[in-house]
């Protein structure tokens, strides 16, 4: 695993070009910046399946042109989409420089390592070029058709992160520019799956790629570099490791002894990977018990069970839950990888809302202790904004107005005050992170100091 580095603004005009992709996707405009790709470039487009090819030039304003129609994109995907009327197509990988049998990715390539080569000595950059060498490896190992694995959670350590929180875009983005994508897509499973760098499948297969605003269907501008992907979906909730199955062919005593060891209330009935028969559960072996002593499970088969995509939303997949109690999971080759119950929906909001509640208990407590300690016109002087009343104070007005000695004197608390404020301020970065609702739960260690300050406060809160 690379150990991050701590990232300063760079100052140098090498470091300034890394600092400007990072984050985001290069563009065709970068290329022609630097050097790399002159106006007047001819691109050509050749789908070999259907013997067809479209061509395209490289405009003054770093855009591509279209041979057919005239119109002008930024992206190299939406131009490609468009020329062959196709849904998605990764344009970097389809287009080439027409006479030198070139990829236009492989100029892309050229230019991050042109970048990383200018700032290579620069240590503040070490992240940056950390990342670039990872990330180049990887792309040639998927070239090679060996992809390598890894889990979402060592991935996301690569760039220092340790959730899909504020640099999931900046990931993205530097998986993108390396031509690299994740299967299964890292947003939409459980943190400990493990997926592969792969590069998107050629022509036609391009679909597979994770969605964004350059691959989707040209409807007006194509400013957008990226999608917004917000959604919860059942890949979070099911790490992809496969489930328990019996055959049809399964006597009933292995089904139970499976389902009892594992305490399963249900059992995937597969026929191979991606042949899912039904589920036997307690309830579908109770029923043919009372009628007759069955001897295999292909006599307990309920076959109406639900199978959905581990990057459906899970929303959509709520109302089957209720009413059907779980729903197994296919991964992005269609095998049944995944199953999730009503107990595992009731058990990750419970981790989710946990630190939420939790923070408005700090805050409901804080409240009731200034209003009772202090009158709102000390809170309006203490305050830097204006409110209203002490139901408009947030973490950071009771942050502020605590660091004044005599609030907090008016207190009567036997604690240190600067030991206080600086957990209160911990507090308030929780709180921060908490409201960008992304899909990953908080570290224990976090829930534990939430309840810990909230264990302090229910303990002094009387004196006040």
């Amino acid at each position: 695993m690379v150990r991050p580095v701590a990232e300063e603004t760079p100052t140098d005009p090498g470091a300034r070009t890394m600092h400007l992709i990072g984050g985001r996707r290069v563009t065709v405009s970068d290329l022609q910046a630097a050097g790399l790709l002159p106006a007047g470039t001819r691109l050509r487009f050749d789908r070999k399946r259907i013997g067809t090819s479209f061509e395209a030039t490289v405009t003054d304003q770093g855009r591509i042109r279209l041979d057919a129609g005239g119109e002008e994109f930024r992206s190299p995907s939406r131009a490609a989409a468009v020329a062959a009327g196709m849904r998605a197509v990764d344009g970097w990988r389809a287009w080439q420089l027409a006479g030198q049998d070139r990829l236009l990715d492989s100029v892309r390539q050229d230019f991050l390592d042109q970048a990383i080569a200018t700032v290579a000595a620069d240590r503040r950059n070490a992240t940056r070029q950390c990342v670039h060498e990872r990330l180049r490896r990887a792309r040639g190992n998927a070239d090679g058709g060996t992809p390598e694995r890894v889990s979402v959670r060592d991935l996301l350590a690569l760039w220092g992160a340790a959730d899909r929180g504020e640099q999931v875009g900046r990931i993205e983005a530097d998986l993108a520019n390396h031509g690299l994508v994740t299967s299964p897509n890292f947003r939409a499973v459980t943190l400990d799956t493990v997926v592969a760098l792969s590069t998107p499948p050629d022509d036609e297969a391009a679909t597979a790629e994770p969605a964004t605003a350059e691959d989707r269907p040209v409807t007006g501008d194509d400013e957008g570099d990226t999608d917004l992907d917000v959604r919860l979906t059942v890949g979070n909730l099911s790490p992809l490791r496969g489930v328990e199955s019996v055959a049809p062919n399964s006597t009933l005593d292995e089904a139970v002894t499976k389902m009892q060891l594992n305490d399963y209330s249900q059992l995937a009935v597969l026929n191979g990977p991606r042949n899912l028969r039904g589920a036997v559960t307690w309830r579908s072996i109770a029923l043919v018990a009372r009628q007759r002593s069955a001897g295999t499970v292909a006599e307990a088969i309920d076959p109406h069970v639900e199978l959905v995509t581990y990057d459906r939303d899970l929303v959509e997949v709520l109302p089957l839950l209720r009413q059907r109690e779980f729903v197994f999971v296919a991964d992005e080759s269609r095998s049944i990888a995944g199953i999730v119950t009503t107990a595992d929906v009731a058990r990750h909001f419970g981790v989710l809302a946990t630190p939420f509640f939790q923070l408005g208990e700090i805050d409901q407590t804080l409240r009731w202790v200034l209003g009772r300690a202090m009158d709102i016109g000390t809170v309006r002087r203490l305050c830097t904004r204006a409110v209203r009343g002490f139901d408009d104070l947030t973490l950071g007005d009771y942050q502020r107005i605590l660091e004044n000695k005599e609030a907090w004197d008016a207190l009567g608390w036997p604690l240190d005050r600067p030991s206080f404020i600086a957990r209160l301020d911990e507090i308030r970065l929780i709180r921060n992170k908490v409201m960008h609702f992304h899909p990953d739960p908080m570290p224990e260690n976090v829930v534990d100091t939430l309840r810990r300050f909230t264990n302090l406060l229910h303990h002094y809160r009387e004196p006040a």
